[in-house]
């Protein structure tokens, strides 16, 4: 029996006791009373239950649509890396559409996990806002070694470009002040207002139906091969993009930062201590960090003193013995980032976390294919990634290029 037929006839039942009284012109007996008691405390259990069941079905149901809307929750968090991301997201879609023509199978985008004190630049009009916080944390590389974005401060944009100030040399300062006393100024000479729009990098492989029934394979190819080729272009932007068409301005090609080269043959130790000392005094923020080349770091790091001893340690441990073997150490402290994505014979030294910012738009994007070209007949399918970024350089004075001599 359902529960809308037995509320009726409770109701029934207890409406024909009363009418009944009524009609004798009489009061209710105790039987009487206490039948009619027990039927409404029924009907009102089972207005209860209905009201309870109707509230978990609209829960569920507000689920569901968050389900729909936003994908997998928890996919991202439990996810180490975009390749297996990807996996969870899309490789049963993938292999559903394996053999079929005109399939394709797309993940969430991939953010890599970060601090969550990062600017949020959630829309602009030119000229404002202006973005006057610094954010020091450090985006999750595609790679084991250290990379250029490494030492960027990091940020994240929901528009298509963000607006800034680029900075020059800083005038004035604070000061003690007597009571009542003027109080002194400090500012940037002559800011600029700058927009940078964001640059999408994008690229593809392409895999055959059979691997894709390895989820392993497909997770490896993704990260080893597919990221690692976008995070190394993507150095090779954020370095020397040219800033024309859809280039990013890259750092060595910003105006206003500053040069430094040797003395004379064989000061280039030197002459990275003077650039972290120029960009201190002219900046007033401390160098963090350098890119140099790998022949260029070679140098310095096979060079020797008059006893012929390693200056950055010896092939099995450090320098006349003293400590232990540093696989490969900085220069003058400074974080070190070894990559032919710069030139040989220049290297650039920068308080890179706090003179720019490398803005990423959500994350790295995943899809996959097998309509593009002749992929359906040659049983292959197309996995591309992207991603889009803009670099804002608040204060050029904070980089110094420097050009190295073949000697170190």
């Amino acid at each position: 029996m359902s529960t809308n037929h037995r509320r009726d006839e409770l109701v029934k039942q207890a409406r024909e006791i009363a009418e009944k009284a009524q009609a004798e012109s009489r009061d209710l007996t105790t039987e009487e009373s206490d039948t009619i008691e027990t039927c409404l405390t029924e009907v009102k259990t089972i207005a209860e239950g209905e009201r309870a069941e109707a509230k978990s079905k609209l829960l569920m149901a507000q689920l569901d649509g968050m389900a729909r809307d936003s994908g997998p929750v928890d996919a991202e968090v439990k996810a180490s890396s975009i390749g297996e991301h990807f996996v969870k997201h899309a490789h049963a879609r993938m292999l559903e559409g394996k053999g079929r023509s005109g399939f394709s199978a797309a993940a969430p985008e991939f953010k890599a996990a970060a601090a969550t004190d990062v600017h949020q630049v959630t829309g602009w009009t030119a000229g404002v806002p202006y973005l006057t916080d610094w954010d020091r944390t450090i985006v999750q590389a595609h790679r084991i070694r250290l990379t250029v974005a490494d030492l960027l401060g990091q940020g994240s944009i929901s528009g298509n470009a963000v607006s800034y100030l680029v900075e020059g040399a800083m005038t004035g300062d604070f000061a003690t002040v007597a009571e009542g006393a003027a109080k002194p100024q400090f500012s940037f000479v002559a800011p600029t207002a700058v927009t940078e729009a964001l640059k999408k990098i994008a690229g593809f492989i392409k895999v055959t139906d059979e691997f894709l029934e390895d989820a392993d394979f497909l997770m490896t190819e993704i990260n080893n091969r597919l990221l690692y080729q976008l995070g190394y272009f993507e150095e090779q932007q954020l370095l020397k993009g040219d800033g024309t068409g859809q280039n990013v301005q890259g750092l060595l090609n910003r105006s206003g930062i500053q040069t430094e080269s040797p003395a004379k043959v064989g000061d280039n130790a030197d002459s990275v201590f003077k650039s972290i000392t120029k960009i201190e005094q002219n900046s007033g923020y401390p160098a963090d960090g350098i890119v140099i080349n790998p022949i260029d770091y070679e140098a310095f790091r096979l060079s020797k003193d008059g006893n012929k001893q390693y200056f950055g340690g010896g092939v099995f441990e450090g320098q006349y013995g003293a400590g232990g073997f540093v696989q490969q150490p900085p220069l003058w402290g400074l974080r070190t980032v070894v990559t032919p994505a710069i030139t040989a014979g220049t290297a650039l030294v920068g308080a890179f976390s706090m003179a720019a910012t490398l803005y990423r738009k959500g994350g790295v994007r995943v899809e996959a294919t097998n309509s593009n070209a002749t992929d359906f007949t040659s049983n292959l399918v197309t996995i591309r990634a992207e991603e889009r970024i803009a670099l804002a350089v608040r204060q050029p004075l904070g980089f110094c290029k420097l050009t190295l001599s073949a000697t170190p």
